[in-house]
């Protein structure tokens, strides 16, 4: 089976129909939205339509690919609110009338940022309502088409995107720096699986990387490398089928995997540089071997001749128990009863003398 970023990339299933990718202050998850276009736009029986407002369209795309005819690019990245023509419901119907005039066939609509049309209409609710059309006009299209959107945390979208009432099934990708792993590898002795069960790592990992201020004290703090690192780790969540278009036993799968420029895109973690120290065996030197004998080099001697050790070994033990039990006679149980003076054995009137 090939690794879930590679299929989440290059083969998307056929009823996963929403693709999320998560970015943080620490570390960024642009290199994988680069490779999501650039497969996207290489499919040439399929429609890309890609919506720029943060980054121009070159971060994503070669200019040979831009005039592509099954590649259709809108740039806002000039758009300011306030200082054109264009308000946000001139957006919503840009966004809207470009998908529903793409050619018949499967398509993959990208929005670089959805922070950026947050900011712009300063409605959560207006942002996930555009969104949730922009979804349904996606999944109409069937087969492949997807939606693939960029978000960067925290950000108040996040819990309303990854709601089942937003989409039932869900591929999200997070970007996570190496230094993380490593950091809860030698603090807590977990290691990412299989060096650790999967239970006691996801356990301590999720709400460990939840708080965003963690990564970017080890990114940013002393110590730290910066977020200038091209290889860093990707969390694979998906919900619902996968790429092989076969249920899933469990409702959610969540692996991690690596991203690495020198490796070509996906690998492995233990292809990646920055762990190398986490799957490399520390071999424990075994001192006790090649220990000095402490009754060497003495002015005294302190071993014992063959013929002390034959002595020593004849000399019994005081007080050593030689596994015998011992034997007691079993009496039969009595309650032995010595009456004094003042008793009053009278059995007819045991409560006489109470004068009563």
């Amino acid at each position: 089976m090939p690794p879930l970023l590679s299929s989440a990339i290059a083969l998307p299933a056929r009823n996963q129909h929403l693709l999320l990718l998560q970015s943080s202050s620490a570390q960024t998850c642009l290199p994988i939205l680069r490779a999501v276009v650039e497969h996207a736009s290489e499919r040439t029986r399929e429609t890309t339509v890609l919506f720029c407002f943060l980054y121009p369209p070159s971060s994503f795309l070669e200019a040979s690919n831009e005039s592509r005819e099954n590649v259709r690019v809108f740039d806002r990245t000039g758009h300011v609110p306030g200082y054109g023509d264009e308000d946000e419901k001139m957006l919503k119907d840009v966004a809207l009338e470009a998908v529903q005039s793409a050619p018949p066939g499967p398509i993959t609509v990208v929005i670089d940022s959805v922070d950026t049309i947050f900011s712009d209409n300063g409605s959560p609710s207006e942002t996930i309502r555009l969104l949730a059309e922009l979804l349904a006009l996606v999944r109409a299209r069937g087969g492949t088409s997807r939606l693939v959107l960029h978000v960067v945390s925290p950000s108040p979208l996040l819990p309303l995107l990854t709601q089942t009432r937003f989409s039932p099934t869900l591929t999200q990708l997070i970007a996570h720096p190496t230094a993380l792993l490593t950091h809860i590898a030698a603090a807590y002795s977990t290691p990412p699986p299989p060096l650790t069960a999967p239970e006691k790592f996801w356990g301590l990992f999720i709400p460990f990387s939840e708080r965003a201020y963690e990564s970017e004290r080890l990114v940013f703090g002393a110590g730290g490398e910066g977020s200038g690192l091209q290889e860093f780790a990707v969390e694979v969540l998906v919900r619902g089928p996968g790429a092989d278009g076969a249920a899933r036993r469990r409702g959610v799968e969540r692996v991690l995997e690596g991203w690495s420029p020198a490796q070509g895109g996906p690998c492995e973690l233990r292809d990646l540089d920055g762990l190398q120290s986490l799957w490399s065996k520390k071999l424990v030197p075994e001192t006790w071997q090649s220990a000095p004998d402490p009754t060497q080099n003495l002015s005294f001697n302190l071993n014992l001749t063959p013929e002390q050790q034959r002595s020593r070994a004849q000399v019994p033990l005081p007080y050593a128990h030689e596994g015998k039990p011992v034997e007691q006679a079993r009496a039969p149980a009595a309650i032995l009863y010595d009456p004094d003076s003042a008793d009053d054995l009278d059995d007819d009137d045991p409560d006489e003398d109470l004068d009563i």
